[in-house]
This record gives C-alpha cells, sequence and structure tokens, in this order.
C-alpha cells in the first residue's frame, strides 16, 4: 500500500465506525543475522519491558521503552535493590521506591543507537523475556543461552 493510500485509509477511519489505522510498528526480536524470530506491536507511546532475574541475586530487574514518535527510547528501569552492576547513574533519571520493594529509575528518556538493543540471552533462571500489557514473550523460547539477539524498532509494515 502507498503513502497515500495508508493516509486515506487513516483519513476514513475518523469518520467510518470500525475502521482503524494500523500501526506497523513493531518491536522484532532478530538473531546474530538480522532474521526477525518474532516481534511485538509497538505503536506509538507504546511501551514493551524487557525482565529478567538478576543472574548473581536472582532478584527481579526490567528495562522499559517506549516508541516515541518512531525512536526506542528508554523510559524507566526497575531494580529489586543496588545489588552488583546495578544502581543509579547520576543525572539519569530519578530514584523512585517501588510498591512492594525495589525501586524504579523513571524519566531516563535516553533514545537507543539506531533503534535497537543487543543482548545475550540469558540462562533459564535469567529468564528473559519482552512483556506488554497483552503479551509475555520469552527469548529462550526463540533463542538458544547465551545467543546475541538483538531487540529493534521496526517501523515498515
Amino acid at each position: 500500500m502507498t503513502g497515500r493510500a495508508t493516509g486515506r485509509l487513516c483519513f476514513a477511519a475518523l469518520f467510518v465506525p470500525g475502521l482503524a489505522c494500523a500501526d506497523p510498528a513493531t518491536l522484532q526480536l532478530q538473531d546474530a543475522g538480522g532474521a526477525v524470530l518474532a516481534q511485538l506491536p509497538m505503536s506509538a507511546g507504546a511501551e514493551i519491558c524487557l525482565r529478567w532475574a538478576h543472574s548473581v541475586t536472582g532478584g527481579a530487574v526490567a528495562d522499559c521503552f517506549e516508541n516515541r514518535s518512531g525512536t526506542l527510547t528508554l523510559t524507566r528501569s526497575f531494580l529489586h535493590d543496588f545489588a552488583a552492576g546495578l544502581g543509579e547513574v547520576a543525572g539519569r533519571g530519578m530514584l523512585v521506591s517501588a510498591q512492594g520493594g525495589g525501586y524504579w529509575i523513571m524519566g531516563i528518556d535516553e533514545a537507543l543507537p539506531d533503534n535497537g538493543l543487543t543482548l545475550r540471552a540469558g540462562s533459564g533462571h535469567v529468564g528473559h523475556r519482552l512483556t506488554t500489557a497483552d503479551h509475555d514473550l520469552a527469548l529462550l523460547d526463540h533463542v538458544d543461552r547465551g545467543a546475541r539477539v538483538r531487540l529493534q524498532l521496526n517501523l515498515t509494515p
């Protein structure tokens, strides 16, 4: 569908009940060669969190990203405590106590280079997963432990 046709469909969606304009943005899980292994919808303003258990303490950790007008942006992080490798960086967000323990670093607001993040999938007890209000995608369902993967915001259908 051309950009002009998409624009017409979106404009029509304003006036025709039940007709919606699809946002083609997705957060893709890619292998080291760039092949798409899985993807989740990530329209403008949507949040997806990468969650895992700290490899030493086992405590909960999360990095949450938002699609800000086509830019993958780290907005906040959850940390269960100040364990090895965890903590606040001066001038990078604001520390807020979380209900039930741990804390959030809010307002990080850092655009990710090249709209993506490369990481290695942790073991089963680390349990890397991508979560939204409607989805919970375990990375190990798609790659082997220790595999290099990339989370990539894709803006094209």
